[in-house]
């Protein structure tokens, strides 16, 4: 098992995990929920300082994940944001979460190269180990930044379902909760949040 990762057995595991990034040096970051046989694999670009903070994915009031979550076909049942939420998730629902890169920034712009370059081949080997159903990249920057990364061609990505398949893993992209991508409504979220659970669906017939 990948460090910083748990697994099922592992109820409420600690809200934070050691990892030894790019720099070398040891930070706290969120733990990776992963699993063999998950329906849905979480990749987010990285974590906030909120969200470590907190001690769970999303935890920003104004990201508007759980939101649109609640208001998806995704799940049948209300999931309170929190630790709790995000167990009930993974066990319930199959969906494990991990990220892009795990350093947390304040921002985006806080990443460098050499992050991406580091922890772009960890997540491959994490997502073509746990094998998704789907890995949900959330926005297109982190995919791109991925892509790029792992030597892809990152150039013209559509959102939904990707050309690229990670040994028996399937992609899709949608777009970024975060509050900083206005562009995109809540109802937007929800509306690929729900061509999300139309995939998802097909890969169980």
């Amino acid at each position: 098992m990948i460090p910083g990762s748990i697994t099922p057995s592992q109820k409420m595991a600690s809200p934070d995990a050691e990892f030894v990034g790019a720099s070398g040096e040891p930070f706290l970051s969120l733990p990776d929920y992963l699993a063999s046989g998950l329906k849905l694999l979480s990749v987010g670009l990285n974590p906030s300082i909120n969200s470590v903070k907190a001690g769970y994915y999303f935890a920003t009031p104004t990201n508007r994940f759980w939101k649109a979550l609640n208001a998806s076909e995704l799940i049948d049942q209300e999931v309170i944001p929190g630790r709790e939420g995000i167990q009930q998730l993974f066990d319930d629902y199959q969906m494990g979460f991990t990220d892009v890169v795990k350093r947390p920034t304040p921002g985006v712009s806080e990443l460098c190269a050499a992050d991406f370059r580091y922890w772009s081949p960890i997540l491959e080997k994490k997502i073509r180990d746990s094998s998704p159903r789907l890995a949900w990249f959330h926005g297109k920057v982190a995919y791109q930044r991925f892509l790029k990364a792992t030597g892809r061609d990152a150039e013209g990505i559509e959102w939904g379902e990707q050309p690229l398949v990670l040994g028996d893993s399937r992609i899709f992209v949608t777009p970024n909760p975060s509050p900083a991508n206005a562009v995109f409504s809540l109802q937007d979220l929800v509306e690929a949040y729900n061509r999300l659970s139309d995939v998802l669906r097909a890969c169980e017939k």
